[in-house]
């Protein structure tokens, strides 16, 4: 099968297709024939080894695991013969290190699900890290109750797309910061307000928010907390990109201690892959409350194009790949 491979850390022009063994299901596992996969930040960050001190876990000379992608959809090939909740054919759509391929193997128990009917292969694949992301920040760290205030700044990326929607399914008031070119979009989306960060400084608004999704991460704690109410509380998820050494990280850490001052909390986290926080996603698919925006499609043998894309800053919501 082919799969996209790096062997070094390396712009995205070095990632290469290559023919690798097609691998087989274990017991507990499907194989997957993959029809669709779609990129997330952490695949950019890990093309090119950065932030260096990712490598304590990625590998410090080279990648431990030359495999790329996570996100996947696509039909089952293949069960194993403890697999009872699957079959041959089913349309399926989830998370598995090594998805930019044309086959994956995933356990059953693990974080796989069946695709509902009424969405395409490429909006199933644009789901599962981002969507997981940002039903994880509201729901479980930022605690979301019907009827807040929520903020989400970095509301046309990928992460953005699928917060301004299930912040909406929760029922609360949201508002969304993102570029003049993403208004209507974000608008579209069922955001109550949004904000155009260059025409409006959304820190100085006389709106205060009970929580703040943070996934651009522009903005210092000194702004931020400016428009938020007494017991607020703040979710990172992301920040500037251009340090080598920490990435984002060194943003997030200088947040997170300055809020361990007052009232209000301050949170990071990592999304975790489970079944079923990928099932609640799959029947808010499935309902409707939760659609796919979709920038641009790739097919696989352009990974490095994709890759670019991601890199220069410019995109919005969601990028595919079709395999």
């Amino acid at each position: 099968m082919r799969a996209a491979v790096r062997d070094r850390y390396c712009l995205p022009a070095g990632v290469e297709l290559r023919e690798i063994d097609t691998p087989v299901a274990a017991d507990d596992e499907l194989l997957v024939r993959v029809r669709a996969t779609s990129l997330n930040a952490a695949d950019w960050y890990e093309v090119g080894g950065r932030p260096y001190f990712g490598r304590m876990t990625m590998g410090v000379r080279k990648p431990k695991d030359n495999r790329l992608g996570v996100d996947f959809a696509g039909q089952v090939e293949a069960v194993g013969k403890d697999v009872t909740q699957f079959s041959p054919g089913d349309e399926v759509f989830g998370g598995r290190n090594g998805a930019f391929a044309e086959y994956v193997c995933v356990r059953e128990e693990r974080a796989v699900v069946p695709k509902p009917a009424n969405v395409t292969f490429e909006e199933a694949a644009a789901v599962p890290v981002a969507g997981l992301t940002a039903l994880q920040g509201l729901r479980d760290n930022g605690q979301i109750q019907p009827g807040q205030k929520v903020l989400i700044n970095g509301a046309s990326g990928g992460v953005g797309t699928f917060a301004v929607q299930i912040a909406k399914a929760f029922g609360a008031e949201v508002t969304g910061v993102c570029s003049a070119g993403n208004v209507e979009l974000v608008r579209s989306l069922g955001a109550d307000h949004v904000v155009d960060y260059t025409r409006e400084d959304f820190t100085r608004s006389d709106r205060r928010y009970d929580l703040l999704l943070d996934i651009a991460g522009s903005r210092s704690w000194s702004d931020i907390k400016r428009i938020l109410g007494p017991k607020a509380t703040v979710v990172l998820i992301g920040g500037p990109k251009d340090n080598r050494l920490l990435g984002p990280l060194g943003h997030l850490a200088r947040l997170r201690v300055r809020g361990m001052i007052g009232s209000r909390k301050v949170v990071f986290f990592i999304a975790k892959f489970n079944k079923a926080d990928m099932l609640v996603l799959r029947d808010l698919l499935e309902s409707g409350k939760v659609t796919s925006a979709i920038d641009r499609r790739y097919p696989l043998a352009e990974i490095g194009g994709a890759l670019d894309y991601m890199g220069e800053g410019h995109a919005r919501a969601k990028i595919v790949l079709t395999v």
